[in-house]
């Protein structure tokens, strides 16, 4: 695959960008984060994708696009505590790796994750999935990256996981910097941890809830990394689906 640089890749017809800040700016409580020119412009050259795709226009345009009070963080071209889409999935523009089996690009403020499947989560290429702190497992969502994005922005995403919520949750994660989770014991994949009204929760480094959640799948046998996915019961998450 020829190698593309920057300004082939920001440089096209058409770009996603202004369609989606307007979509944006309709969205009370949605923002995207300001980043330098160059940094966009080296984390796109890394992901290898156009301006043309949502996944570009993130990339190049905005740190990172907060929404939903904050719940919701996926990436751009990183800043205010949170990495770039390249660094977090070990790109590199100056190495020309084959596609990684699946990509990050976001998490929530939970610590789920969200990754386009590459191949390696056993889902579908690229369908966004969603590693969760209930299930310690990769869901399929039904949808790729910019239908995954309008559903986040449109609040059909909330509505999916609003078993993952409690009562005061918007006031909670609007106090918490970007960088950081809610932690909560028990844990939400333990039957006593299920009801977030009745745990106690504290803000805690992101870094520290992938690991434990890592942890946990590890000792339950699955796998944090690339697991064989095995779905949540149909009245966890398809009512998300994202087509």
């Amino acid at each position: 695959m020829t190698h593309m640089s920057a300004a082939q890749l920001a440089d096209v017809e058409d770009p996603a960008w202004p369609r989606l800040l307007e979509r944006i700016n309709a969205v009370p409580g949605a923002t995207p984060l300001p980043i330098s020119p160059a940094q966009g412009l080296r984390t796109l050259e890394s992901l290898q994708v156009t301006a043309r795709s949502t996944l570009g226009a993130l990339a190049l345009n905005c740190a990172a696009l907060i929404a939903d009070h904050g719940w919701f963080r996926l990436l751009g071209g990183g800043g205010d505590g949170l990495p770039d889409l390249a660094s977090s999935n070990r790109l590199s523009s100056d190495t020309h790796p084959q596609s990684p089996p699946f990509l990050l690009i976001g998490w929530d403020a939970l610590g789920g994750r969200f990754a386009i499947d590459g191949g390696g989560l056993g889902v579908a290429p690229g369908e966004v999935c969603y590693f969760g702190p209930d299930t310690l497992q990769w869901d399929g969502l039904g949808g790729g990256h910019s239908a995954f994005v309008e559903a986040v922005l449109s609040g059909a995403m909330g509505e999916t996981f609003a078993d993952l919520r409690w009562s005061t949750w918007q006031s909670d994660v609007e106090t918490m910097s970007l960088d950081q989770g809610f932690s909560t014991w028990p844990p939400p994949f333990s039957e006593e941890g299920r009801d977030l009204d009745h745990v106690s929760r504290r803000p805690v480094p992101l870094s520290e809830l992938f690991y434990f959640y890592d942890e946990a799948a590890a000792r339950l046998g699955l796998s944090g990394e690339s697991p064989e996915p095995q779905l949540a019961p149909p009245s966890k998450r398809s009512a998300g689906k994202t087509e």
